[in-house]
């Protein structure tokens, strides 16, 4: 007989991605890369890279043990229409997390969110 055996690593609490903490650093990034910005249809291309790369490298600072950052950022123009999104993906609810922050002035919103997923 052939038995094979896996040891399956979890995260160590204090290694473990946390939302909350992350959550206060995309709304850190965010309003300091938006705050009194207009909606600018050619600057929206830039501004999305640049809060996507600020965002990632600011959760990367804090050393989250084997997790790969993932953000996605998103910018309108508020024009009092509505907006839907939606993400699909294999998950681990014990290791992988996610969080959010939307980010609005009186010329457009922002939303950016952040995926952590654990390499095992």
């Amino acid at each position: 007989q052939s038995f094979s055996f896996f040891i399956v690593n979890v995260p160590v609490s204090q290694r473990r991605f946390k939302p909350m903490q992350a959550r206060e650093a995309m709304e850190a990034v965010l309003k300091e890369k938006l705050q009194g910005q207009q909606y600018s249809v050619e600057q929206v291309p830039s501004w999305t890279r640049d809060i996507a790369d600020a965002v990632k490298n600011k959760l990367k600072e804090f050393e989250y043990d084997r997790y790969k950052i993932i953000v996605q950022v998103v910018i309108g123009e508020l024009r009092g229409e509505g907006v839907k999104m939606a993400c699909r993906c294999f998950w681990d609810e014990n290791s992988d997390k996610h969080v959010s922050f939307t980010f609005s002035n009186d010329s457009l919103f922002c939303t950016a969110t952040a995926f952590a997923v654990y390499h095992y």
